[in-house]
């Protein structure tokens, strides 16, 4: 890749970017991080990742910013408010991760239903060879799932969820031109739901969405799986419900902390621990910096963004 200024920095790395992107970003931009930039003046792109914090400070330190490239579908790293406010544009990645982040949540609703990593701890414990039985596990074919969040992503995970014979129930702001059930509330899609799939933004609008009212609907028998941001559960509440078997077990992909895992949940065979890797294949990860680069590009030349995350 050749470098798009000779001269002038005009796009600045903020953070938590993967090396192949950083490297693309040095070679086509010459783009720095922002704690090695010298002269702010004249950079006009900030590229975001890894959930690096985009809100007044860092507006602050880039006085002719004018748009923020996230990497990610997500950006509720990013203060879109403040950089509405000032004029800033704000990009994301959507579509190019939605297979992948889709198949996880599949793979996530088969585990808790099937107990696979379950069983894979069993037997290398060498549980099996002393002779122990595994308890039975629960098919996926007539289970109830519900999908909270309805999107492109949502949408993908409730075709493969069919696909295994699932019966898909589902809960958006409003009803969708699908076959699937409507629920008008979080609570009530996830009484009528074997596994509960969280699918939703993160942000202010969503943070604590799934709290102990949903947790107590789904019941002793219903199963959470979240693989959209850890903000969106009430992880307290979650901790206290399985404590108490007031749900049967969880497969989690994100949490409120990352990478701090609520000590409760490491030691419980009823949940699936994942390290935030919906989208990590080699593939999307790869496709994502292309989109990155593209909107980098495209504000550049034309000052509009490829992808402008939505109103």
């Amino acid at each position: 890749m050749t470098s798009h200024s000779e001269h002038q920095v005009r796009v600045v790395q903020l953070g938590g970017l993967m090396p192949f992107l950083r490297e693309w970003l040095s070679e086509r931009y010459a783009a720095p991080e922002l704690a090695d930039l010298g002269d702010p003046a004249g950079v006009v792109v900030a590229v975001a990742g890894g959930g690096a914090p985009v809100g007044a400070a860092e507006m602050d330190a880039l006085p002719d910013l004018r748009a923020v490239a996230n990497f990610g579908v997500g950006y509720d790293n990013v203060d879109v408010d403040e950089a509405r406010r000032r004029g800033i544009a704000v990009s994301n990645t959507p579509d190019v991760l939605t297979d992948a982040v889709a198949d996880l949540a599949a793979f996530l609703v088969v585990d808790v239903l099937r107990g696979l990593t379950a069983a894979d701890r069993f037997v290398r414990s060498g549980a099996w060879a002393r002779g122990e039985r595994l308890p039975l596990t629960r098919d996926v074919r007539g289970a109830v799932v519900g999908v909270l969040g309805l999107g492109r992503i949502g949408t993908a995970a409730a075709e493969r969820l069919e696909a295994f014979g699932a019966e898909v129930h589902y809960h958006s702001r409003s009803p969708k031109d699908v076959a699937w059930t409507h629920h008008p509330s979080p609570v009530e899609l996830a009484a009528a739901s074997d596994v509960l799939v969280v699918l939703t933004p993160g942000g202010a609008g969503t943070e604590g969405l799934v709290d102990a009212a949903v947790l107590d609907a789904l019941g002793p028998d219903g199963y959470l799986v979240n693989v959209a941001r850890g903000s969106v559960v009430d992880e307290d509440a979650l901790v206290a419900a399985l404590e108490a078997g007031r749900i049967a077990g969880a497969g989690l992909d994100v949490f409120a902390d990352e990478p701090h895992v609520p000590e409760a949940l490491l030691g419980r065979d009823d949940v699936v621990l994942l390290p935030h890797v919906g989208s990590a294949t080699v593939q999307t990860r790869e496709a994502m910096g292309r989109l990155v680069l593209d909107n980098v590009d495209a504000f550049l030349d034309r000052g509009e963004l490829v992808t402008p995350v939505p109103d």
